[in-house]
């Protein structure tokens, strides 16, 4: 899917580095108070960060620390419940490295399992929540090279790098202050904000032909695509990775409703470039 070129964010700032700059102390922490909620089981509790992340509308909410992980998905896999099967690279530690390689539908498959194990409602969160949690670990886009909008595209072949796309241990990189880990490292993860684009159309989770995916730079990954270099749309190079992270609402009383204008510098860019793909996708 052809997009419309724009720089790449500038390289990550690091808050801390490393599992270890969580410690296993305040995962406890945070699954300690989550477990307040009642009713859960904990065997298919995934470790909370220390702190619940507050919204500027007051709402709280839960966030994984990391996100989900191949051994996590494996569970859910050998119980027939995810088709996807997923290995760790060079015959690492399941454990160690967050699940990639899910599209939507896969991603749906492990809500849908763990939802039903843990006794709880667990989610995706919204486009607003991702960036909200990520605002500050997020670098700011660069400058322009170029300000002449006929060289936009020299500005992002000299300010765009090819990045690391090794997929990295969990914990490799930032971590909010809240104890939220990598949402600055080369997964992105699903939303579950669903790309209208410009056109009148109605859609749920039923119909959406494609999603918003949070990372160092924003994306919309229609719901087939496991391996983003082959599709989807993104302001600076494609998404390396596509995995996912899991929020929950405080005693799920508090329900974050779904935006309807995304606060997203970008939105423009990606309308022009998927208001006709997106429908293509949609038949599919």
């Amino acid at each position: 899917m052809t997009c419309p070129p724009a720089p790449l964010s500038q390289p990550r700032r690091r808050l801390s580095l490393g599992v270890a700059g969580m410690t296993v102390a305040g995962a406890v922490v945070g699954v300690a108070a989550f477990l307040q909620t009642g009713g859960l089981d904990i065997a298919f509790v995934p470790p909370m960060a220390a702190q619940p992340f507050v919204m500027e509308d007051g709402t709280t909410l839960y966030v994984q620390a990391f996100e989900v992980t191949i051994a996590d998905w494996n569970r859910c896999a050998d119980a027939a419940a995810c088709d996807l099967r997923l290995r760790a690279p060079h015959h690492g530690d399941d454990a160690a490295y967050p699940a990639t390689g899910l599209n939507w539908i896969d991603v749906n498959q492990y809500l849908d399992w763990i939802n039903a194990n843990s006794r709880h409602n667990f989610r995706l969160p919204t486009l607003a929540e991702w960036m909200a949690m990520a605002e500050a670990i997020l670098p700011e886009a660069p400058d322009p090279i170029f300000t002449d909008p006929a060289l936009t595209w020299a500005s992002t072949y000299l300010t765009e790098g090819l990045g690391d796309r090794r997929l990295r241990p969990s914990g490799s990189y930032s971590i909010s202050p809240e104890g939220i880990s990598d949402l600055d490292g080369n997964v992105w993860e699903w939303t579950q904000e669903c790309y209208r684009g410009a056109g009148d159309g109605v859609f749920g989770r039923d119909n959406c032909p494609a999603y918003y995916v949070g990372g160092e730079h924003d994306a919309v990954i229609p719901f087939l695509v496991r391996d983003p270099a082959r599709g989807g749309c993104a302001v600076g190079t494609p998404p390396a990775h596509l995995g996912m992270r899991m929020v929950t609402d405080l005693r799920s009383k508090h329900r974050a409703k779904p935006v309807t204008q995304i606060p997203n510098r970008f939105v423009a860019d990606l309308d022009a470039a998927l208001v006709q793909q997106i429908p293509d996708v949609a038949m599919r």
